[in-house]
C-alpha cells in the first residue's frame, strides 16, 4: 500500500509562516498557508492508496478546521509533540506498522508535481528511503519503506544543513536511498515571488488551470512590490 502524508499545521495568524510574515504580515501569511493546504488536499485527493493529514496542534479548533479540509479523501492523524525529527519519526513508526510505503511532504510546496510523488513511491520499490531536495538545503519530500531511526537523528532542523546531514546519516547506516529532482518550498518573500511567476507562466501557457487555484486567487489580491517589501531574513 502507498500512503501519502501531508504534515500540516493549523494556519493561525502569528503561528505559521513566521519568516514570510515579516514581509507580508501575520494575517496574509496565514491566509497563504491556508491556500497552500487547500490546493494540496484538492490536487492530491486521489494520490496513492491512502492519504493522511498529519495535523498539529491538538485541540478542537484545529480538529474542526482539518475535518472540513480533509473531506472524504484524507484521514486525520495528530502529530506527536517534539522536534520535527520526533514528529517525522512518529509518522513512520505508526504508519509503517500497517503500510508498505509512505511518502511524507510538507504543506509549503503547493505546486509539487504529483508525478514526483508517484516517482517516490516507485523508488521505494527498490530503496529504503527516497528524498526530494529543497533549494534551501532541506528536503520537500521524504519516503520510507521501513523504519530508519538514523534518518531523523542529530539533524539541525530549520537550517541549510538538513539534507547533507541526512545523507551522512543514511550513508553511515548503510541505508539505500534515492534522490529525485529537487523542488522548492515557500518560506520567504523570494520563494513567494517564485511561486507567483510559476503560476503566471502556467496560466499563460494554458497548463495552469487547477494547478494551485486557491494560491493563485490569494496572490492576485496582493501587490507585486516584492523588491520593496521588508526581507524575511
Amino acid at each position: 500500500m502507498n500512503t501519502l502524508v501531508i504534515m500540516a499545521k493549523h494556519p493561525v495568524a502569528g503561528q505559521v509562516k513566521t519568516r514570510l510574515a515579516k514581509s507580508v504580515g501575520d494575517s496574509t501569511a496565514a491566509e497563504l498557508a491556508t491556500a497552500f493546504l487547500v490546493d494540496l488536499v484538492s490536487r492530491l485527493s486521489t494520490c496513492g492508496h491512502r492519504r493522511v493529514l498529519a495535523t498539529w496542534p491538538p485541540g478542537e479548533a484545529a480538529k474542526t478546521f482539518f475535518t472540513d479540509l480533509a473531506g472524504e479523501h484524507f484521514e486525520l492523524w495528530t502529530q506527536p509533540p517534539g522536534s520535527l525529527g520526533d514528529r517525522l519519526a512518529g509518522v513512520a513508526s505508526d504508519l509503517l506498522n500497517h503500510d508498505d510505503r509512505i511518502v511524507v511532504i510538507g504543506s509549503d510546496s503547493p505546486t509539487l508535481p504529483e508525478e514526483t510523488i508517484e516517482m517516490a513511491f516507485t523508488a521505494l520499490e527498490h530503496a529504503d528511503v527516497v528524498l526530494v531536495p529543497a533549494d534551501d538545503g532541506g528536503y520537500v519530500l521524504v519516503g520510507q519503506r521501513r523504519e530508519v531511526p538514523e534518518l531523523f537523528q542529530r539533524i539541525d532542523w530549520g537550517t541549510s544543513r538538513v539534507l547533507e546531514q541526512t545523507r551522512q546519516r543514511l550513508e553511515a547506516a548503510g541505508t539505500s536511498f534515492v534522490e529525485l529532482p529537487g523542488w522548492y518550498d515557500i518560506d520567504t518573500l523570494e520563494d513567494l515571488s517564485r511561486l507567483d511567476r510559476e503560476l503566471a507562466a502556467a496560466n499563460e501557457s494554458g497548463a495552469g488551470e487547477g494547478l494551485a487555484p486557491a494560491s493563485s486567487r490569494r496572490l492576485d489580491t496582493m501587490p507585486r512590490d516584492w523588491d520593496s517589501r521588508p526581507q524575511d531574513r
